[in-house]
């Protein structure tokens, strides 16, 4: 009989292991099993320490004890046609038609690392949980998934959202690699930017989802302090394409 791995949230990082990752990552940026091997390698200890944080918000407790498992919330239809029009789970709705993606495809990826064993820990559910927002945040930031500069600069986001190394180290090969590229320059500029939004922002961990989704975009976006992307959408304009490497929205 199978049994579960072991969870070791405290383990050391695994640099050389996230280095191998990196270098594929570069070779083919679709490779998005790549982006979850680099977080095995540089995340220990920061779902332990952010569930942790989760219990100290308004709203943590809460949701911390209920544990829905978002995956299965956001592949039910029936969820999200209840969204009016201009509410942030509208706007989520519609970058699922557009891009194509959906929570079920990161689920399939992350499995594809870590394995399809299911486990019943708080740490285990927190980690998936950050897996399953991973578009939502596409959403309110205005960083789009369909691009790779958007990726990136959301990757930038989500490190000074969690403090997670292996965002961060994802973050930083993107940019270096781009100072290569035309406007390179401008593509550092714009992560740079994506990080300090992360870090003036709420911690969006804590944000009931259902709760959020029936908010309007534009009045969420103010209450949690997200700004405009005016970097990122400087370049957009310019028409460039910077070869950036992607994150896990790419599925």
């Amino acid at each position: 009989m199978a049994t579960a791995p072991a969870l070791d949230f405290n383990r050391r990082r695994d640099w050389k292991a996230a280095f191998r990752a990196m270098r594929l990552l570069i070779a083919d940026p679709n490779d998005t099993a790549q982006v979850f091997k680099i977080m095995q390698a540089l995340n220990a200890g920061v779902t332990a320490r952010n569930y942790n944080r989760l219990l100290q918000t308004a709203e943590g407790g809460r949701i911390a004890y209920a544990r829905v498992e978002l995956v299965d919330t956001f592949m039910d239809p029936n969820f999200l046609r209840r969204f009016a029009p201009g509410t942030v789970g509208a706007a989520y709705r519609a970058f699922l038609e557009k891009t194509g993606f959906s929570a079920a495809g990161l689920k399939e990826v992350g499995e594809q690392v870590h394995g399809a064993v299911f486990l019943e820990h708080p740490y285990a559910w927190f980690g998936r949980r950050e897996r399953d927002i991973h578009d939502i945040w596409h959403v309110l930031t205005g960083y789009q998934a369909d691009d790779p500069l958007g990726e990136l600069c959301l990757v930038a986001f989500s490190y000074a959202q969690t403090r997670g190394l292996g965002w961060g180290f994802i973050a930083a090969m993107g940019a270096l690699k781009n100072l290569r590229e035309p406007h390179g320059r401008l593509v550092a500029r714009a992560v740079w930017e994506g990080y300090t939004h992360g870090k003036q922002a709420a911690w969006l961990h804590g944000e009931d989802i259902e709760t959020l989704f029936a908010e309007p975009l534009d009045a969420a976006r103010a209450r949690l302090n997200i700004a405009e992307p005016v970097h990122y959408r400087r370049l957009k304009q310019m028409d460039t394409a910077p070869s950036a490497l992607t994150a896990t929205a790419s599925v």
